[in-house]
C-alpha cells in the first residue's frame, strides 16, 4: 500500500520542485507542457524548478494552445513532437475536447477532425503575419459556415466556437507570441509535425511519469479525452499499486523512485502549476474545505508546498512597485517554515521585479 505522502514526494521529485538549478533541456515538466496562465504562470513554474527565466526568449520556448485549450510553454526545439503528442486520439476524442461546439458539426454531418482541419486551413490562410486573436476570429466568422459559428451575447457578435479555434491553431502551425495580451498569433517558422512521438512526449506516459501513480480516468480527465481512448493506449510497462484503497498504475521504471521518495523544499506554487493539475485532488488535499479554498470556481490562489505537503494557500497583493504575499495556513507553521516561506516570497518578488513589502500569515 502506497500512502499519500509517498505519492506527493514522488511527484515533487519527478517534477523537480526540489532542485536549485536546471536547464530547459532537462526540465521534465516541459515534456507535458507548462500552463501559462496569470502573472505567476509558466515562467514562474520554470523558475521554481531552477530555470533562469530572465534569459528566456522565443528562441528557447514556444507558447501553444494545447491541452484543454489552455496556453502551455514548451521547448521550441520540441514543437514538432508536441504537435503530434497533442493530437486528439480519435474523432470521438476531438468531439469531447471541443465541448458544445461538436453538436452543430455532428448535426451537419461534419467529422470533428475534419472540422478542425478546415478551421486550421482557414486560420493558416489568415495569419500571414502576426495577428491579434480578435482579428483572426473576425475574419474566420466571415469565411466559415454556420455549423462552426455561435452568437456571443457579451460581444453581441458571431464568432467561431472557442475550443475549435484554440485546438486548430497548432494544426495550422501557429504559435502565440510571448507576453501579448490580447494574444497575438503568428506562424511557426520551419514547422514540421513529427511522424512519431517517442515515449518522452507521449502524454499518457508523461502524466504517469510526472503525476503518477494514476488511473486511466485521471489521465482522461487531464486531457479532456474519453477514458476508452486512454485505455486503448495504456502503456504495457506499468505496475499496479494501491493508493488509498484504489488501484492505480505507475511506469515500471519509476517503481524504485516511488518507494524511496523523500523531499525537503518549500515552494509557492502558482495557481496552475502542474503539481496542482493532478486529477486526484483528494490525494493532494484530503480535506474538503481546503480543496474548496484551493480550487474555487473563480480566482484560484497559489499553494504553499512544504516538504512534499500542501500546507496552505497564498495570494499576491501588488501595489505599484511593491508586493505583499498573504498566506492562509492550514496548520500551525513552525518558525523555520515561516522563514522559508518568506524567502520564497522574496524570490517571487524578484521574479516579478518588485520589492517585497511583507508576508502576512493569517491566524
Amino acid at each position: 500500500m502506497i500512502d499519500q505522502r509517498q505519492v506527493l514526494n514522488f511527484r515533487v521529485q519527478a517534477q523537480q520542485l526540489d532542485r536549485a538549478e536546471g536547464m530547459l533541456e532537462d526540465t521534465a515538466v516541459l515534456d507535458i507542457g507548462v500552463q501559462e496562465t496569470g502573472p505567476d504562470g509558466g515562467k514562474w513554474a520554470l523558475a521554481l524548478r531552477g530555470v533562469d527565466v530572465a534569459a528566456l526568449s522565443e528562441e528557447d520556448v514556444i507558447l501553444l494552445w494545447t491541452v484543454r485549450g489552455a496556453p502551455h510553454l514548451y521547448r521550441r526545439a520540441d514543437v514538432g513532437k508536441v504537435a503530434a503528442a497533442v493530437e486528439p486520439f480519435s474523432d470521438a476524442d476531438a468531439g469531447k475536447r471541443i465541448y458544445d461546439a461538436a453538436r452543430p458539426l455532428k448535426a451537419a454531418g461534419i467529422g470533428i477532425l475534419a472540422a478542425l482541419d478546415e478551421v486550421a486551413a482557414q486560420m493558416r490562410a489568415i495569419v500571414t503575419k502576426p495577428t491579434v486573436k480578435g482579428d483572426v476570429s473576425g475574419r474566420l466568422a466571415e469565411v466559415m459556415p454556420e455549423p462552426y459559428l455561435r452568437f456571443c451575447r457579451p460581444c453581441d457578435a458571431t464568432h467561431l466556437y472557442e475550443m475549435p479555434f484554440r485546438l486548430a491553431a497548432v494544426r495550422a502551425a501557429l504559435e502565440l507570441r510571448l507576453d501579448t495580451s490580447p494574444p497575438v498569433l503568428q506562424r511557426i517558422a520551419g514547422f514540421r509535425k513529427a511522424a512519431a512521438l517517442g515515449d518522452r512526449f507521449d502524454l499518457i506516459r508523461a502524466y504517469l511519469r510526472l503525476l503518477g501513480p494514476a488511473t486511466p480516468k485521471h489521465v482522461a480527465d487531464y486531457l479532456d479525452a474519453p477514458v476508452k481512448d486512454v485505455k486503448a493506449r495504456w502503456p504495457e510497462d506499468v505496475i499496479e499499486v494501491r493508493v488509498g484503497g484504489e488501484t492505480r498504475w505507475l511506469l515500471v521504471a519509476d517503481e524504485q523512485a516511488l518507494a524511496s521518495a523523500e523531499t525537503k523544499a518549500t515552494r509557492l506554487l502558482g495557481p496552475f502549476d502542474l503539481f496542482l493539475q493532478a486529477k486526484d485532488r483528494a490525494t493532494l488535499v484530503p480535506g474538503t474545505a481546503h480543496a474548496k479554498e484551493l480550487w474555487p470556481v473563480l480566482g484560484r490562489p497559489g499553494a504553499v508546498l512544504v516538504d512534499g505537503e500542501l500546507v496552505g494557500t497564498w495570494r499576491p497583493r501588488k501595489s505599484g512597485k511593491t508586493l505583499k504575499v498573504a498566506i492562509q495556513p492550514w496548520q500551525k507553521l513552525t518558525a523555520t517554515t515561516r522563514n522559508n516561506v518568506v524567502e520564497q516570497a522574496e524570490r517571487l518578488a524578484a521574479y516579478r521585479a518588485v520589492s517585497l513589502a511583507g508576508v502576512e500569515f493569517a491566524t
